[in-house]
């Protein structure tokens, strides 16, 4: 088992895009009050004095879209001056993302995520679910300043849904050859969206590796990330490729993370609901900080049992109360 070093903290649960299988078409959100929402100072002095002392030393920032959070360079640049902090990354839709990225890298990021789901506009837009001018080129622009900056690794993630975008899978492999990127296919899942997630199913992991592999070739990479990635390489390619395979190849057993959301509710895995801390209450309310951090010990003690159980059970029944983008994703 892995240490259990990793948070992944949502600072905000609005997104500027409607992806289908973050908020689906119909679905109504109800977005979290800005009262309710963690302050700067609520989140770093959980960080400070509840998740370090528990030994979390890796943090990636999420939201919804990060961007959007007032002060965001701000909360990034005391993040990374932590002492104990030993990896910083965020996970973004790259819209506003031309215009920050040289502050974003000054403040300490050094790595980011960006979601690429389709490289024609069309197909793209239709992903995102914005109707009027396309925002795939202001997408394209972000990703072009956050190579141009440094970030390094840059990865983008592919959420891959059947009939949508499927047909890209080798279009999108390729930007790995001739630039150090690492591309990421993401098996489609159930999280908020069970009647889209029927309607298109799923493509598991090794159909998509067949077809790269029938194309070029594909073998497995000496990179590792800290995240569940099955890491492999075009022959030659300067960058990598990455399946995340929960719906195929459950990876619940080496899972090293806990999401913390915007309104500051603690949760051991993106597919549980039932163990969580309401962390915000708890310090509004005047709980002693050691007793949070108490209860937090006590949940990172039980997450290898509750990956157990999800290994064994997987998701079949299972109703989500929040979608991906309020869960932090």
């Amino acid at each position: 088992m892995n240490s259990i070093d990793y948070l992944r903290i949502s600072l905000i649960d609005r997104c500027n895009f409607r992806c289908q299988y973050c908020m689906p078409e119909g679905t109504e959100l109800e977005y979290i009050r800005q009262q309710d929402v963690l302050s700067q100072e609520e989140l770093l002095l959980l960080l400070r004095d509840v998740f370090v002392p528990c030994g979390f030393t890796r943090f990636r920032l999420t939201g919804g879209e990060p961007l959007l959070r007032p002060g965001v360079v701000d909360i990034v640049r005391a993040i990374a001056n932590l002492p104990q902090t030993q990896d910083l990354s965020m996970t973004t839709n790259a819209f506003l993302l031309a215009g920050m990225a040289q502050e974003l890298y000054e403040a300490g990021l050094r790595r980011i995520n960006i979601s690429l789901d389709s490289l024609e506009s069309d197909t793209f837009d239709k992903i995102v679910g914005h109707q009027g001018r396309s925002r795939w080129q202001q997408v394209w622009k972000g990703i072009q300043a956050a190579h141009q900056v440094g970030f390094d690794p840059l990865k983008l993630n592919v959420v891959v849904i059947p009939g949508v975008n499927d047909h890209e899978i080798l279009d999108l492999a390729a930007l790995s050859i001739d630039r150090a990127w690492h591309i990421r296919f993401i098996e489609f899942m159930p999280i908020g969206n069970a009647g889209l997630f029927q309607d298109k199913g799923w493509v598991p992991s090794e159909a998509i590796r067949q077809s790269i592999r029938d194309r070029w070739g594909l073998a497995e990479s000496s990179v590792r990330g800290n995240g569940p990635a099955d890491v492999f390489r075009i022959p030659g390619a300067k960058g990598t490729l990455g399946f995340i395979s929960q719906m195929s190849e459950c990876f619940c057993d080496r899972c090293n993370r806990m999401r913390l959301s915007a309104d500051g509710w603690l949760r051991p895995c993106l597919l549980n609901e039932s163990e969580q801390l309401d962390l915000k209450t708890m310090l509004r309310a005047g709980i002693p900080i050691a007793d949070i951090r108490s209860q937090v010990q006590h949940l990172v003690a039980i997450k290898p049992e509750i990956n157990y159980k999800l290994r064994h059970s997987g998701t079949t029944g299972v109703a989500y109360a929040r979608t991906m983008s309020q869960i932090g994703g």
